[in-house]
């Protein structure tokens, strides 16, 4: 199978936002060497549980640091940025790291309301374009010309250069049919809200249209995960996300809880009730074998073509051997 990996580049309690840029690093380099197919950051701003607000300036330097995986954004969230400067952005990374560079994009806000007017420098955000954003991305990209009034004696630079793929995020299936038509990827979040079906799949599957950036359909579905060498230990670890979610879910944003802290965390029966629930499709926990019989088992049912795996356990270390097992249970 192939597999690939999505980082937050998440602040673990006592770890500094630097710390944690470092780690993704870390993760990007061993990635690598275990044989992953890609690394995406993403995009989160006004949070202080993650430090990748900047996924696009994250990957020209993680791209420097490896060798063969792809580096891209999963995804750059376009409401923020014009296609001008999104093509520009992405040209330049691809000329520097050519074959290797993925443009993966989002529709969501990636923060809260303050956090979008911040970056819109208090105009009101447009909404409502954003395949068309998207579309024009695309065109600059290709060095094409955009039949739009704003784009018509405008390049993006740097011309000539090998291109990206492109991807289109998705969580609830609305954008499969765009992602089709245009020719690119199709990315779906499953550890949002645990909404896949294979009619989405299949649906963007025929709508598909090849382009210069993808010959032929290409679906990867983001799982978060967490494993270790046993159930019991993969349980442990994972608790201190599932009260994370348990918070998010009324609202609080909070620091994420070491292990240790979330055993004597008081959980309400309800509460353990809920976070089972979310183990059923938003947050795969279980020994490696499991995990991985789980994931094959998804991925014939659905047909996609590869897992994205994201996982934040307290320690770096228990971090970077989720991906260490997943390879050998399935690589």
């Amino acid at each position: 199978m192939k597999l690939s990996v999505l980082d937050q580049a998440p602040i673990t309690k006592g770890n500094s936002p630097a710390e944690a840029l470092k780690k993704a690093e870390e993760l990007a380099i061993l990635a690598d060497e275990l044989g992953y197919r890609r690394m995406w950051m993403a995009e989160h701003h006004s949070t202080g549980a993650y430090a990748s607000s900047a996924p696009e300036v994250s990957a020209a330097h993680l791209a420097a640091k490896t060798k063969n995986i792809r580096i891209g954004t999963g995804g750059v969230m376009m409401m923020h940025y014009s296609p001008l400067k999104l093509a520009e952005v992405f040209k330049t990374l691809s000329a520097y790291s050519p074959g290797r560079i993925d443009f993966g994009v989002g529709r969501a806000p990636g923060g809260d309301t303050d956090a979008i007017y911040a970056l819109s420098e208090g105009r009101q955000p447009m909404l409502n374009n954003m395949y068309e954003k998207f579309e024009f991305a695309l065109q600059l990209i290709k060095d094409e010309v955009p039949d739009h009034d704003l784009y018509r004696k405008t390049i993006a630079t740097p011309s000539q250069v090998v291109l990206p793929e492109a991807w289109l995020l998705g969580s609830t299936g609305n954008s499969a049919v765009k992602a089709g038509r245009m020719g690119v990827g199709y990315s779906f979040a499953q550890f949002f809200n645990g909404d896949m079906t294979k009619d989405i799949l299949d649906l963007y599957k025929e709508e598909f249209q090849p382009s210069s950036f993808m010959e032929k359909p290409t679906i990867s579905v983001s799982y978060m995960v967490t494993t270790a060498e046993t159930k019991e230990e993969a349980e442990f670890e994972a608790l201190p996300h599932d009260i994370a979610r348990l918070w998010l879910m009324r609202g609080k944003l909070g620091q994420v809880l070491t292990p240790e802290e979330a055993q004597d965390y008081p959980l309400t029966e309800i509460e353990r009730m809920r976070i089972e629930e979310h183990r059923k499709n938003l947050h795969l926990v279980g020994s490696a074998k499991e995990i991985a019989e789980r994931l094959q088992e998804e991925k014939d049912h659905y047909g996609f073509d590869e897992a994205m795996i994201c996982s934040i356990p307290h320690s770096q270390e228990k971090r970077l051997n989720v991906y260490r097992l997943l390879a050998r249970e399935l690589m």
